[in-house]
């Protein structure tokens, strides 16, 4: 005979979320409700949550994935029920967590958003002095732009940037990214000639390249984003597809695109580990997957076919 779930240990585990961490009324409630899910499974196999190994854990989310439920949720389950066996060890009533032999489900990483380089060229229209913006904001606007473009640093690194970043011929920029490491960046000659009018308008009455209202402060994360919202509908772009990392993004992607190497990309973005750096893998695929079909004797002999057909 099977054992019974009588809910006594999941009425116990519930109540310590309760008192001990202090669980908000509706975790409880979806922790009470994946429990029972689980429990309706392990005594379809003959087993009782508290008693249960880890074959009958493992076959629970499996069964969660070919139902339709993301990896996202089944995560999310699962960590109840690790937090339910860990109790359960805890407090005595088993000897061993089956959790630990179960892998937990991992979501597919999604693409990172990316602009077309003409919607990038809209943008830049829609900055420059022609594009009718208040001549400060234009300034502002357009080396910002220009310098995201051009480096894909993070939009704190570049407000961060000091005035004399531009020093001597400015052809290149010290950037100190995330945890202090510094990295240098080459810098184009639009994006500093638009820095220069930038500098030239605030006639070093401020430290840094991008002054706020208070020149002795930097110009607020907020503050950019009101000027880039006005850039992008001037451009014609809806503002919700843009921010400063899409535009990081758009450097990386069309970078690869038109040549450059994983490896040179990682130093230019200061990522600490390439891994970080390979979610633009795809864009290098398709680059390849395009050379070889130019390039490649039989690909170039079965479109000389099709000519002949």
């Amino acid at each position: 005979m099977p054992p019974v779930a009588d809910g006594r240990h999941e009425e116990a585990f519930l109540e310590m979320l309760a008192a001990e961490r202090g669980a908000a009324a509706n975790t409880l409630k979806a922790y009470a409700a994946d429990l029972a899910d689980f429990a309706a499974h392990a005594a379809r196999a003959g087993e009782a949550p508290a008693s249960c190994g880890a074959a009958t854990i493992e076959s629970y989310i499996d069964g969660l994935a070919q139902a339709g439920l993301s990896a996202r949720t089944a995560a999310r389950r699962l960590s109840c029920l690790r937090q339910f066996q860990r109790f359960l060890a805890r407090e005595g009533v088993r000897a061993d967590d089956p959790t630990m032999r179960v892998d937990t489900p991992r979501a597919g990483r999604s693409l990172p958003r990316v602009l077309a380089e003409e919607e990038v060229e809209a943008l830049l229209r829609a900055a420059s002095p022609e594009g009718g913006l208040p001549e400060r904001r234009q300034r502002v606007a357009l080396a910002a732009l220009e310098i995201l473009y051009a480096t894909g640093m993070r939009i704190s690194e570049m407000l961060a940037l000091p005035a004399r970043a531009l020093a001597g011929d400015g052809r290149v920029l010290l950037v100190r990214g995330k945890g202090g490491r510094e990295r240098i960046v080459p810098l184009g000659d639009a994006a500093r000639a638009a820095a220069a009018a930038l500098l030239a308008l605030d006639d070093g009455r401020s430290l840094f390249l991008f002054p706020g209202r208070d020149p002795r402060h930097p110009l607020t994360r907020q503050g950019f984003d009101r000027i880039l919202r006005e850039v992008a509908l001037k451009a014609g772009l809806d503002p919700a597809r843009l921010s400063p990392h899409v535009l990081r993004h758009s450097f990386a992607t069309h970078l690869l695109a038109n040549g450059a190497d994983l490896l040179s990309l990682q130093r230019l973005l200061g990522h600490a580990d390439v891994a970080t750096t390979q979610i633009y893998t795809h864009v290098l695929a398709e680059r390849l997957q395009r050379l070889v079909e130019a390039h490649h004797p039989l690909a170039m002999q079965h479109s000389a076919g099709e000519g002949l057909s």
